[in-house]
This record gives structure tokens, sequence and C-alpha cells, in this order.
């Protein structure tokens, strides 16, 4: 919806306010007119419920006022004395609109004053988880969201298990575009499984102010751009949804090009106006690699003590029935006629005593493994092991973005970078760089007719950008699929930047019985050049002071009665 829109949209919404309880506000000794006044209606309807005026604030936010809105209902008709559970069910079932039927049929008295306090233990439950998830819901809005790695892509920087806070502020918090969602939740109702928004009716595009702009080598959080999938993580059976910017798939990638920089990746390296972009301290850029072990094999313990957690390990397993296969197959990545593969965690002594199974690793003769340029180069000393090759992606991939043919994931542009008043001359040669940020992002009908661009209707030559862009890359250069692939990231869907690691759980998707927790990452910090610092004994500490000066004071306050 449009600012226009809004405003019309919000005019009617008074228009239904006024008509629903113009005569109970004359009931409490106000006014008539005072309930068809924008913004001041809410503010007398507050006196009139005898609730602070604050609360008028929490009605015009997005998500909170869901909220609200029924706690408002429920109130106003409790204050003319209409407490039974049937009016309750009655105002919440009806949107409010019981308020029409008290309003002209029937003569209520206003309870001015009237006692706030709970007549029931249920209902003061129900009123303190109500203000409990306002304010929950405020905080993960406008201040900071936890977020989990899922995948890869920026493997050993952040790993998978890695639970983050994501600041919203640092950036500058995004108003919510969809107002009618649940809230705390993304895309998707926990249990059912159901979609948590509806997509109308949506608000423009609104940032609060920051203090810091999006800086080369930051991580951010970002919606997916082209994220049209039902469920996420479902490989089978998938439909496109149209979703709004908001509720789309969150995903976390290093910015390697902020607006108005040209960007070119050769052999996998990025540079920036013709400069090697160097990143940061913590950054451990992997690449594929095939290492050849003839004599030996590729010793996978001796990958796990250098800190490599990205390698095929083969078993050959004994196996008498189907049932006990059933029992190893989640923690498979595939199997042929003699071995069975699993990643790096390979099979757990637990499972495989509980199945009966006897396995026993093979230490085959190549394996591809993710390392770093530093890590190739130790390997390739190593008197065991024949060969390191580096792997080649495909010169002309048509997946690589703008599915031309023309790029491959190692060996990309230039290209410019999009910034917000920028002008670009549009040629049938770069236009399918832009064409989906004219048409998608910001909403131009974008049409080729007789050998002419024509952009809502009328021939162009060039284009102004309305928004700033961001190119997103993951550290894990052919594991990740990133703006190589789906090209520009525009400013608003960025979410925000994680600043803290909580918990690191190592084998988060292999059951909760093989999860063990990294304790050297709890509580360290997301950014920085030196090596991650965990902080969590310090938390321990403040924790313990805490609850022993609590007890202190407790017992003090005992002793004075």
């Amino acid at each position: 919806m449009s600012l226009s829109e809004w405003f019309v949209f919000f005019l009617l919404i008074q228009v239904v306010h006024f008509a629903g309880t113009w005569r109970l506000y004359t009931k409490a000794g106000r006014k008539a007119w005072e309930a068809a006044v924008p913004v001041y209606n809410a503010i007398v309807l507050m006196k009139i419920i005898n609730r602070p005026t604050w609360w008028t604030v929490l009605l015009f936010i997005p998500i909170v006022n869901l909220i609200m809105f029924p706690v408002v209902w429920v109130e106003t008709i409790r204050s003319f004395g209409k407490n039974s559970t049937v009016d309750t069910l009655l105002v919440l079932f009806t949107f409010g609109f019981y308020t029409y039927y008290l309003n002209y049929t029937q003569d209520l008295k206003h309870l001015e004053g009237r006692s706030l306090v709970a007549a029931t233990k249920i209902g003061d439950t129900v009123s303190s988880l109500l203000f409990a998830i306002v304010v929950a819901t405020i905080v993960h809005t406008y201040f900071i969201q936890p977020f989990t790695i899922p995948t890869a892509s920026l493997e050993r920087t952040l790993l998978v298990g890695d639970f983050l806070f994501v600041s919203k502020v640092n950036y500058g918090a995004r108003a919510p575009m969809t107002t009618v969602a649940a809230p705390m939740v993304h895309d998707t109702l926990p249990v059912v499984k159901t979609k948590s928004y509806l997509n109308w009716p949506q608000l423009p595009y609104y940032r609060f102010p920051g203090f810091e702009d999006i800086k080369k080598n930051d991580i951010v959080v970002f919606n997916w751009p082209v994220d049209t999938v039902h469920v996420f993580f479902d490989k089978s059976g998938r439909k496109a949804v149209n979703k709004p910017v908001d509720k789309k798939s969150n995903y976390v990638k290093r910015c390697v090009g902020t607006p108005g920089d040209q960007l070119e990746i050769k052999n996998g390296v990025v540079f920036i106006d013709g400069k090697e972009l160097i990143l940061s301290g913590r950054a451990k850029v992997q690449y594929m690699h095939k290492i050849y072990a003839a004599k030996e094999g590729v010793n996978t313990e001796m990958l796990k003590s250098m800190g490599i957690n990205d390698y095929q390990r083969a078993y050959k397993v004994q196996l008498n029935s189907n049932e006990q296969f059933n029992m190893i197959r989640p923690y498979l990545t595939g199997s042929d006629e003699s071995f069975v593969y699993t990643g790096p965690r390979g099979l757990p002594n637990s499972v495989l005593q509980k199945a009966g199974v006897f396995a026993q690793e093979q230490y085959k003769a190549d394996n591809f493994v993710d390392l770093t340029l530093k890590e190739a180069e130790i390997l390739r000393k190593n008197p065991a092991i024949d060969s390191v090759v580096r792997f080649k992606p495909e010169a002309h991939d048509m997946k690589v973005f703008p599915h031309s043919g023309k790029w491959s994931e190692s060996d990309f542009g230039p290209i410019s970078i999009p910034k917000r008043g920028a002008t670009v001359q549009l040629t049938f040669e770069n236009l399918p760089l832009y064409k989906r940020i004219i048409s998608v992002y910001e909403k131009n009908t974008l049409e080729l007719r007789n050998g002419q661009i024509l952009i809502n209707g009328k021939p162009s030559t060039s284009y102004t950008f309305q928004l700033n862009y961001y190119w997103m890359m993951g550290d894990n250069r052919n594991k990740s699929e990133d703006s190589r692939y789906w090209g520009f990231v525009p400013e608003d869907h960025i979410v925000g930047k994680p600043v803290f690691i909580w918990m690191s759980i190592d084998g988060i998707n292999d059951g909760f019985k093989n999860w063990s927790i990294r304790w050297d990452r709890l509580f360290t910090t997301v950014g920085g050049d030196d090596e991650p610092y965990s902080y969590f004994k310090f938390f321990l500490i403040a924790l313990a002071a805490y609850i022993g000066f609590s007890f202190y004071m407790g017992k003090r306050k005992e002793r004075k009665v």
C-alpha cells in the first residue's frame, strides 16, 4: 500500500471507531466529537478505561498493536460493567464490533476509577503474559533478535549451530512492512507449520536511523531476495509463494561490496575498484580442494586435528537387516556397493552399539575438502599427501548471475554496485544486471519493444536507482549460495548485524543425543580481527554475584521484619 492508500485506510478506521463508540464516550462524560479525532481519540479512550496514556503509542506500533487492540476492546467493555466471559468472547470474536451493539442498544454506566487488579489468578496470569509478549515483541522487532546459523556458507567464521544475537540498531531498525503477523516468529507458525502472516496490508519501507553504515567485511543478516520457497529446508514438493520482503528467509553472509563499488572476482578473490579486498583477521575463506594420498589414504583424524571440519568419511559396515540400516541412515550422506559415507562427525558409537552394527572407517585415496589457501599449502608439505588440487568451477555457468553464461563463481565481473541517486546508462548488454532492480525491487514496469527499453511505458536509455544495494558472499566460496547466484541485495532487505554468539552446539542437525556444546564459542563476539574470546566465565561470575547479592538483600529484609 502507498502512503496515500494508508492515509485513507487510517481515516476509515477512525470512522469505524467513531461509529461504534461515540455514545460510550458521552456515557463516560466526554464529548462525542472526541471519538472522531485521530490519535486524540485514543488518548481520551485511555482515560476512559483508566489505563496510562503511553498505551496510545503501543496502538501505533506494527505487530504490537495486534496484541493491544484486543486488550483495549476488552478493557473498554469492562469499563462499562461488561465483565462476563460471554461478553469478553463476543468482543474478541467480533473483532471489537460487539461495541456497536453496546453503543446503540444498551444503557450503560461508566465505572470511573474501576479497579485494575485482576479478579482471578488466571486473569492476572494472562495480563502478565500479554505484557511480557508486548515487551518481547518490541525488543525482537526493533532492538535485537536471536538467529541460528543453519548452513556452512560462512564456515569457519561462523559455524553451523551457532546461536547469534542480531542487532537491529546498528544499521537502524527496519519498521515491519507486514502489519498482520504473529509476534516473534518469522514466516511459519511453530508446531502447526502454517503461514504466520497475511500479505495485506503492507507498510512502505522505513528504517530508523542507525549509528553505522554497512561496511565491507561486515557479516550481515538479510532477507534472501529471491526467496519464494514454501518450506525452506523441504527439498520435495516445493511450491512457489509470494512473500513480503520482511518475511523472506533470513540469510547471513559477509558484505564484500557496498554502493558505488566496482567489484570483480578473479580466481575466487574479490577485488574492489581494482584492489584486492583485505578481509578481517577472523575471516576463514575456504575453497574446495581434492586431496590425494594413494598409499595410506586421506587420514580424516589428521584433518580434524588441523581444525578442518568439512570433509567426507567412508565406512565399511556389516548390516544384517534393514532395521539396522534405518538406524544409521540419519547420519549418512550417501552410500555405494562398498561404503557408506558421512560428514566429519562420522557414525556415533552410541548409535552403532544400539543398532548392533560393526563399522570400520576407511581412508580413501582421495577426498574433497574445504580448505583455506594456507591449510592447502601446509598439506602439500605433508609427506603422506601426494597432492592437493584446488577445485576449478565451470567456466561459463548459466546458474551464475545474471544467468547469461558469461561468468563463473570464481571469475566474475567487473560490475558496478548500484547506489541510491546514481544513474546508469541502459543497454541491452547490461540490462540483465539491473532488470530485477527496476521491475521487482523498485516496482517499475519494464518492457522490451521494437528495439527499445520501456520503463513505465516510456522509452528509457538510463535509470536512476532509488535504493542502495550490496554484494553478499559466503566465506566458504564453493559452498555458498550468495550474490554470485542471485545478484544484488537491496537495502530494504537488510535485517541487522550479528554481534554476539551466546550458544554454539556441534551436531545441531544430528539429533539431541549427539549435541555437544562448543564451550570456547559461548559469549564470543562476531566481529573483530583477533581470535574469538569467550566471555562466558565473566557472565558466570556476574550471575553468581547477582544471585549472592539478591540472597543477601532478602535475608537482610527478613531480619528487619
